[in-house]
């Protein structure tokens, strides 16, 4: 059994909210987004993104791919599909030119979790006290770092820290990243915006994942933790605990 919460809170500094999640308890499919863009048009990036996955998977049931390479390719059409439909509304309309989002996707299956992402939204695998990263960013500092040109420290101050090297809807074409990880009994998967990690360090989510064991109330603390360090960003959280007991959801 696994257990789950899922939030998002628009931040203290911004005026709206660009971020989108959505759960799938049944598909046992979690999906985040952040959009970006003028004009609201990251709000209609960040949702045309997650409801087109949505969508995609109530069309084509998940539960018939087996293999690590059938989950691979799902997902890959999966995002591919999303991408054409944020890339064709920012074609079609002016006020929508430029838009694009992060997605991030995870798929439970098995003991077992299959994650595809797209930018710079995450997810972190919690395991015996540990917090680790289990995407990468495609970020402009990420790559500095990569190539040994910066620190990670370096990376934190640096004037570029947001800018997205890959996105949903910037180009015609996308290429998702794809991981997969064994679970065990008392796992966590964190899926996340930057509103999240950029206020927040690895140190600071696992103090506040060993303080609280429900996930509803686990997101609530995340927000308030996010907001109370800057609030700077839009912050979407979501928490699935395995084997955390009966569903739970929020």
């Amino acid at each position: 059994m696994i257990q789950i919460g899922f939030k998002s809170s628009k931040g203290i500094k911004r005026k709206n909210n660009e971020d989108a999640c959505f759960v799938m308890p049944k598909e046992e499919v979690y999906i985040v987004a952040d959009g970006v863009g003028g004009n609201n048009a990251g709000e209609l990036a960040s949702r045309t993104a997650v409801t087109s996955v949505a969508a995609y998977i109530k069309k084509n049931p998940i539960g018939e791919m087996f293999s690590e390479e059938q989950i691979g390719e799902y997902f890959k059409d999966c995002m591919e599909e999303a991408n054409k439909k944020v890339y064709d509304l920012a074609e079609k309309y002016e006020q929508n030119r430029g838009m694009a989002t992060t997605l991030v996707v995870c798929h439970l299956k098995k003991n077992r979790a299959y994650i595809s992402n797209v930018g710079d939204s995450r997810a972190y695998i919690f395991r015996k006290g540990t917090l680790s990263q289990l995407t990468e960013d495609h970020t402009y500092v990420n790559s500095l770092i990569k190539m040994g040109v910066i620190t990670e420290d370096e990376a934190k101050g640096h004037q570029k820290v947001n800018m997205i090297t890959k996105a949903l809807g910037a180009e015609r074409e996308i290429a998702p990243d794809f991981y997969t990880t064994d679970l065990n009994k008392g796992d966590m998967i964190l899926l996340c915006t930057d509103g999240l990690y950029g206020e927040l360090d690895n140190k600071k989510m696992e103090k506040i994942i060993k303080k609280e064991e429900n996930m509803p109330a686990l997101t609530d603390e995340f927000i308030k933790a996010a907001n109370k360090a800057g609030g700077r960003d839009n912050i979407t959280v979501i928490c699935i605990k395995i084997d955390g007991g009966e569903n739970n959801e929020q």
